[in-house]
């Protein structure tokens, strides 16, 4: 069977929503867990319209709350394929945030969510290659694979097996922690 391809512009998906007082939390700004609920079912969108396929979120990568969103402005994501693998997708996604009275708009966050196809039972599926447009996408479709290579790269010092706490112990003088180890743990 052939590999078909798709352009980022097909999938690219731009959601609105008007930040209401129950979207709050306690001291007036809008909670994050819900913002990160909204970028879950835009990647979600963004994912499945690109493979045709129901999808899941494999992993969320860097979330960074830039900017406070407040009750009554407009939170506007837009979401697009930036890299596919065999079976996965890396969604990226920018938050931004309007003051509809002043028209002051803010960068809030932008996000990258690793989303894998998935068919009937459960099983990953293939999903299309990506036709790159322009320099920007063929920029994003780079980093998300020099960002997806890093992860691979992590020191194996760092695993739970072969972590040796001593050779770090002269690191740790220079942050503001204590070591009160029990004895056995």
């Amino acid at each position: 069977m052939e590999k078909t391809y798709k352009r980022c512009s097909d999938s690219a998906i731009t959601l609105s929503e008007l930040m209401l007082p129950s979207h709050s939390n306690f001291s007036g700004k809008i909670h994050g867990g819900y913002i990160m609920s909204l970028m879950d079912q835009i990647a979600f969108a963004c994912a499945s319209k690109h493979s045709g396929s129901y999808c899941v979120t494999a992993s969320v990568e860097r979330v960074d709350f830039l900017n406070p969103i407040e009750v009554g402005e407009l939170v506007t994501l837009k979401a697009s394929v930036n890299y596919v693998g065999r079976t996965s997708m890396v969604i990226g996604i920018r938050v931004e945030s309007e003051d509809i009275r002043k028209g002051i708009c803010r960068h809030c966050n932008s996000s990258y969510f690793t989303m894998v196809a998935k068919d009937e039972e459960g099983n990953s599926v293939p999903v299309p290659g990506l036709i790159l447009e322009s320099k920007e996408a063929a920029r994003r479709y780079i980093t998300s694979l020099l960002r997806i290579q890093n992860k691979k790269n992590v020191h194996p010092a760092f695993e739970n097996k072969s972590f040796v706490m001593e050779e770090y112990l002269e690191e740790l003088k220079n942050h503001p922690v204590r070591l009160e180890f029990k004895k056995g743990k």
